[in-house]
């Protein structure tokens, strides 16, 4: 029964390291599309508004073509 437990207890730590190791992975990849100066210039002409709103028609698309 011992052994069951410390299993789990693995499992949720390997669970937890993937997890945090993805989230980690996340912040780098935005981090480095963020300082491209065009990256940067756009934003800094439309705004972090203008960049989600110029972004919409593109996640509708996809839903749409995912729906198929």
């Amino acid at each position: 029964m011992d052994l069951d437990l410390a299993r789990n207890e693995s499992s949720d730590s390997k669970d937890m390291l993937l997890a945090i190791g993805g989230v980690a992975l996340v912040v780098f990849g935005a981090g480095l599309i963020l300082t491209h100066p065009f990256v940067r210039r756009y934003i800094g002409q439309a705004g972090l508004g203008g960049l989600v709103a110029a972004a919409v028609p593109d996640l509708e698309r996809y839903l749409k073509l995912k729906s198929m």
